[in-house]
């Protein structure tokens, strides 16, 4: 299935439960895979922003800043994805989340 079909499927449920976080954080990493990082951008940052449990959406906000060369961005992104991971006893993203948060300042 083409990438572009994808979005077009996602957005089509997106009209029917506009807040779902998997769907947002799905359209999102679609648009990663096209480059097309500020669509990208603007629904993981309103992720965090309006669903901040879903830790799922750290990670990529995370990498997809150290793509766009914006650090220290991510340093604080990562920052705020290890307190939630913490919070929420959610282990493995937690040491995902740690990862990559020492791969970029160390």
């Amino acid at each position: 299935m083409a990438t572009n079909t994808r979005i077009e499927q996602i957005k089509t449920f997106l009209n029917e439960t506009p807040s779902d976080a998997f769907l947002n954080y799905a359209l999102a990493t679609e648009f990663v895979a096209l480059g097309e990082d500020e669509d990208a951008l603007l629904i993981f940052k309103r992720l965090v922003t309006e669903q901040p449990d879903y830790f799922a959406t750290y990670y990529h906000l995370g990498k997809l800043y150290e793509r766009m060369g914006e650090d220290d961005l991510a340093e604080e992104i990562y920052q705020q994805g290890l307190s939630v991971t913490k919070r929420l006893g959610e282990k493995h993203a937690h040491g995902e989340l740690r990862g990559a948060f020492e791969e970029l300042v160390f």
